[in-house]
């Protein structure tokens, strides 16, 4: 079947079976391969991306079950590496084999789209079943505090006219 997608504001059509998971149309079919296979069960949360901003596991979510939504994935939380999430990420120097840092950095900015300034409490949560063999879990926790700052005191893009520009962030 031929599905519209709306991947990081693009529009894209690909044949697909129904009940191909997301994971491998972005993959193998987008050349998105930011996000990756781990579990192949949505445990391990390696293969997070947005859907209409909201983190899932794109190894279980079936390509006809997108519709309209806007998908988001790695590659589009922007574009030149400057979201707060990525900078922390450098900043902290998070990963360490950095297989799982594209679905750990999602699901973190899906998390501070809700709330700006997340309590360790509220980071734990929104982290649990994103698994990092590594356990660099520590230093994830710092980076996500470390972006709720940088995005704090961070001033949005302005148009001539001194309009805020609306971002990704």
């Amino acid at each position: 079947m031929r599905y519209t997608l709306n991947v990081n504001g693009k529009s894209s059509t690909v044949d697909a079976l129904p009940d191909m998971p997301l994971l491998w149309v972005l993959r193998d079919m987008l050349d998105l391969t930011g996000a990756k296979f781990g579990c192949g069960a949505g445990l391990c949360g390696a293969c997070t991306v947005h859907q209409d901003g909201i983190a899932i596991r794109s190894c279980i979510t079936p390509i006809s079950s997108i519709g309209t939504k806007k998908i988001k994935t790695i590659e589009g939380l922007s574009a030149d590496g400057s979201h707060p999430l990525q900078q922390a990420w450098q900043e902290i120097d998070v990963p360490q084999c950095g297989y799982c840092q594209a679905g750990q950095i999602m699901s973190a900015a899906a998390l501070l789209a809700k709330k700006p300034n997340p309590t360790d409490a509220d980071i734990n949560s929104a982290m649990d079943g994103n698994l990092c063999r590594c356990a660099t879990y520590i230093r994830i926790r710092a980076a996500i505090h470390k972006a709720a700052s940088i995005a704090a005191t961070s001033t949005p893009p302005r148009t001539s006219s001194g309009q805020a520009l609306k971002t990704d962030r």
